[in-house]
């Protein structure tokens, strides 16, 4: 099949191009290699996917209009999968024209590229954000999801709004898929799971915010990857809902279009996550509790209930064995970066 991979330099896009190309796809990415973190780890990334046949870049901003159309032109897609975007919660404090550019415009571009190239499936990476500071011990896909409490979850629940709006009026088959703190090999040197490996490493102590009484339900991005690849082929369609004993499915009553948590479900202590990387790496950590940060949120814990009626699966890498992964690739390519990223990801 052909696919069109927006984020390709990025941690998901990453992976995700180089499943697809695994199994014989023809990909297109798309990115614009921004400079949000180091952009030797994005360039890093692309150069390894474009040794791979079967693999096209493009090099272009969401923004540009002409430059999102001529690439779904070029690629003729049968598959979007629309990972790239402003990502962090924090960052969105000090630029919010960041995330009003990448997704909001940017969405549009690519929702307005949709209608005119009608792939089968268009898949769109929204965030577990969405459900803001919500008590519930699970969020489950039917949430109210209206009070988002940074601006980086309101523009991704706003491209969730358009990619409906668009499903509904140009009939483009649509599945949302809200990320649970997605983690492993080739990460985001932004992201906690990398900070906290770095500053162990390095004898520098780690900045536990919320005093370490957070929860997080942390994806391995290869199990992420895999509940997307099962996702393709769960074509929403109008009128044929999942009918399993227990689960709501979230398919519109007026759209070929569900939202699907990509979560195992089962959360973990950011202090007992503090010690597990202790113990892979064997070394303790030296930490600094801070209070919460504005745009944080206490606790997520994602139901996997409607991801596996749709597809059978649901995450299932254990903590301690990701995070092996991770370290794992660190003494190749991932201690230079460790190195080159100090000063950019603070």
């Amino acid at each position: 099949m052909r696919f069109l991979v927006t984020g390709t330099a990025g941690f998901v896009g990453f992976h995700m191009a180089g499943r697809l190309l695994g199994e014989g796809h023809a990909v297109t990415g798309f990115d614009a290699v921004t400079p949000y973190y180091d952009v030797g780890l994005k360039r890093g990334r692309l150069e390894a996917l474009q040794r791979r046949p079967g693999f096209h870049s493009i090099e272009a901003r969401l923004e540009d209009a002409g430059a999102v159309r001529s690439a779904f032109e070029a690629a003729e897609p049968e598959i979007v999968i629309h990972l790239a975007g402003q990502a962090g919660v924090r960052y969105s404090l000090d630029h919010p024209d960041a995330y009003a550019g990448a997704n909001l415009v940017g969405m549009v571009n690519v929702l307005e590229a949709c209608r005119a190239a009608r792939p089968g499936h268009l898949l769109f990476s929204s965030t577990s954000s969405v459900y803001g500071m919500s008590a519930k011990p699970e969020f489950v896909e039917t949430d109210t999801t209206d009070r988002p409490v940074s601006l980086y979850a309101a523009t991704k629940k706003s491209g969730e709004v358009m990619a409906h709006a668009y499903a509904h009026l140009f009939a483009i088959p649509t599945t949302v898929c809200r990320f649970f703190t997605v983690y492993g090999p080739n990460g985001r040197p932004d992201m906690a799971f990398f900070k906290f490996v770095r500053a162990i490493l390095d004898g520098e102590p780690i900045e536990v915010y919320g005093e370490g009484r957070q929860e997080r339900d942390f994806t391995y991005v290869g199990d992420l990857v895999e509940a997307m690849r099962r996702l393709v082929d769960c074509v929403p369609q109008l009128g044929s809902p999942v009918r399993v004993p227990g689960v709501t499915d979230t398919l519109s009553p007026v759209a070929p279009y569900r939202e699907v948590n990509i979560a195992g479900g089962t959360p973990i202590g950011l202090m007992r996550y503090i010690e597990t990387i202790e113990e892979v790496l064997g070394k303790k950590a030296l930490l600094k509790m801070l209070p919460m940060q504005p745009g944080d949120v206490r606790r997520t814990t994602g139901s996997p209930d409607l991801l596996h009626a749709l597809t059978g699966y649901r995450p299932e890498t254990s903590i301690r064995n990701g995070l092996q992964s991770f370290v794992d690739w660190l003494p190749g390519r991932g201690a230079r970066q460790v190195a080159l990223t100090r000063d950019a990801s603070r």
